[in-house]
């Protein structure tokens, strides 16, 4: 079926748990999942998560009791999360990648009884600790035909989920079993799902997205391809595994989408990415310029795979709204339009007096319906704040929520989404309290005031910057403040720029002036390490990379990619060019652990040598291709 074809499906179970159960009765054969690691089949996939649930059981876990899960991006995630579900518990996922600091915060403050782990070297503890995976518990005394009855509904917890919090406190989201079903219900009818899609796992688990791509597969009967780590972030390795594993389903930020976009423009004609699978393609996360899509609908068309827009928000089950996007949003300046709100789902703008605001007015966008969490975890205040009662639902007592996004609604039942109303931002998909990483910077001796803002690098990409007022006789720098926040904040939350300011402007009220804060000079940034020009071909190459891409005018031997202002997705953008102009098999993972122009350079002279030896590679080492061309 396509996306705008609708279907009438069964009434699902109540809970995740048991709507899963029914799929692998159904499709016991049938590949459920695959990783790195390999495959399960959904009678496998049930069998290892019975036994892993009979084990927590053992160990106290039922209803409400919330499990810590830190495990990588293998088959074993997706055993461990349902196993939890299965024992009655609510998961709580654990980014591996964050800093420990964050994780052992995260399980204090959820309370977690039980920790399920992959690595016991970790550094975490809980109550229990139980590891799982190839180098797991020996589970095989345990049940494997039926899970323990678990006394859950769809009114019990079903996960939580940590969000960036503005007080620096980051806070856990509740969500019950019924805003998953209700989603997945309604979708498979929108969107026509089944057991011949196969979803591409992207996210972590420790985001939203990750319970709309893991289950969206599962529940439905479909395929999930866990992508590794380092695929997920290179454009062409992931171009590849969507091909590869025929990928039929793929939900991306724009941000990350764009680069799959540029991957494709930059390599046309002859040898030109293989025809994608897909079909479908979700964007979530932050805005979306129709613009970033002119080259793609160029290149695919309308037909498929089909672009859908779809706004949503951790507080209200991931997805609340649709709109499919098409070449006629191209002309006419579009903002993000993010359409209008899914069946069970409601949305209101109103104004600071809650009162819903005219036709094409901005106001303050509301959600309520089925999504609506039960609030935060042990923080009443906050969410009395924010979940309110909703005068216009038929059940009594149904809340919704108060985004903090601003928005417009047209007379067709329309929405553009126009921004925040906070210093709330959403950066590549990530939700970021700007309070957050303040406070986290304040807590260096070296920093008396400092304020966070966003402003765009040279691709027309947000980014973090981070302008801060020294303490008298307490020096420091970018790499010292840099490693300080990443004690306790993920790479997400890094700032990418750091500005030292004598004083921060002031508004006549005495509050930050963030209008007034001066734009990053596109010069090199004050690092730690004095400047030593490049001393070798290679790495004259990758500084003029760097450079360039950065906005910076020169760029050392020494300096590092992400202490001079890069992220993520330049990273990506950085290697794809490496290639190009070296003609060597640079890899996302080789760029992060290799990140100062004198050590990459190092390890791609001895790839250059290697495939020069093999008669693999096509340009020697002595003689690099320059960045801007051959007379430059």
């Amino acid at each position: 079926m396509t996306v705008d074809q609708m279907a009438t499906p069964a009434q699902a179970p109540g809970t995740i748990d048991a709507w899963f159960a029914r799929q692998a009765a159904a499709r016991g054969d049938a590949v459920a999942v695959t990783g790195a690691d390999g495959r399960l089949t959904y009678a496998e996939l049930e069998r290892d998560a019975n036994r892993l649930a009979h084990r927590l059981r053992v160990l106290g876990v039922g209803p409400e009791i919330p499990v810590a899960v830190c495990v990588e991006r293998t088959t074993s995630l997706v055993t461990a999360l349902l196993a939890v579900l299965k024992a009655g518990g609510a998961y709580v996922p654990l980014d591996p990648s964050a800093p420990v600091e964050r994780l052992r915060f995260t399980l204090a403050d959820a309370n977690a009884a039980v920790l399920l782990t992959d690595r016991a070297e970790r550094g975490l503890r809980a109550p229990h600790t139980v590891l799982t995976g190839r180098d797991g518990e020996d589970l095989t005394g345990y049940p494997e035909t039926a899970p323990p009855a678990p006394g859950t509904g769809p009114s019990s917890l079903a996960y939580v989920i940590y969000t960036s919090g503005s007080t620096g406190v980051p806070k856990g989201v509740m969500i019950e079993h019924r805003n998953v079903t209700g989603l997945l219900t309604g979708v498979r009818d929108r969107f026509g799902f089944g057991p011949d899609d196969v979803w591409s796992l992207c996210a972590s688990a420790a985001f939203d997205v990750s319970v709309w791509e893991m289950w969206g597969a599962l529940l439905h009967g479909g395929r999930l391809v866990v992508v590794p780590d380092e695929v997920r972030r290179a454009p062409q390795e992931l171009h590849a595994l969507l091909h590869r594993e025929g990928v039929t389903v793929l939900n991306q930020t724009p941000a990350a989408f764009r680069q799959l976009v540029r991957y494709e423009e930059e390599h046309p004609g002859p040898g030109a990415p293989a025809e994608l699978a897909l079909r479908l393609v979700v964007f979530a996360g932050e805005a979306l310029p129709p613009e970033m899509l002119r080259p793609w609908i160029a290149r695919h068309g309308d037909a498929a795979p089909a672009l859908v827009n779809m706004y949503g928000i951790t507080e209200t089950t991931v997805h609340s709204t649709y709109r499919r996007i098409t070449s006629a949003d191209l002309d006419g300046g579009a903002g993000s339009m993010i359409g209008g709100p899914l069946d069970g789902w409601t949305m209101d703008v109103l104004g600071a007096d809650g009162e819903p605001v005219a036709e094409g007015a901005a106001g303050e966008l509301y959600v309520g319906g089925a999504g609506v969490a039960r609030g935060y975890l042990g923080r009443p205040a906050l969410t009395a704040e924010r979940f309110l009662p909703d005068p216009d639902a038929a059940v009594p007592g149904a809340r919704r929520y108060r985004s903090g996004d601003s928005a417009r609604r047209a007379a067709d039942g329309d929405h553009e989404y126009l921004g925040r109303l906070d210093h709330q931002v959403k950066i590549r998909g990530y939700r970021i309290e700007l309070g957050e990483i303040e406070n986290a910077l304040t807590r260096h001796p070296a920093v008396r005031d400092t304020v966070v803002a966003v402003d765009r690098d040279a691709a027309g990409d947000p980014r973090l910057v981070a302008y801060w007022v020294g303490s008298a006789g307490t020096p420091a720098g970018p790499s010292e403040l840099r490693e300080h926040l990443g004690l306790t904040l993920p790479d997400y939350m890094l700032p990418n720029v750091y500005v030292a300011l004598d004083r921060l402007p002031l508004t006549r009220n005495g509050k930050v002036d963030r209008r007034a804060l001066p734009a990053p000079e596109a010069v090199r940034p004050e690092l730690d390490a004095e400047f030593a020009a490049p001393a070798t071909p290679v790495e004259k190459v990758i500084a003029d990379i760097w450079a360039e891409m950065l906005s910076v005018d020169r760029v050392g031997r020494d300096d590092d990619f992400f202490e001079l202002g890069g992220h993520s997705m330049l990273a990506t953008q950085a290697v794809a060019l490496t290639r190009d102009q070296l003609g060597v098999a640079a890899t996302l993972r080789l760029f992060f652990d290799r990140p100062t122009v004198r050590e990459l350079a190092s390890a791609l002279d001895e790839l250059l040598a290697a495939q020069h030896d093999t008669g693999a590679g096509h340009r020697p080492a002595s003689h690099p291709h320059h960045p801007h061309g051959e007379n430059a």
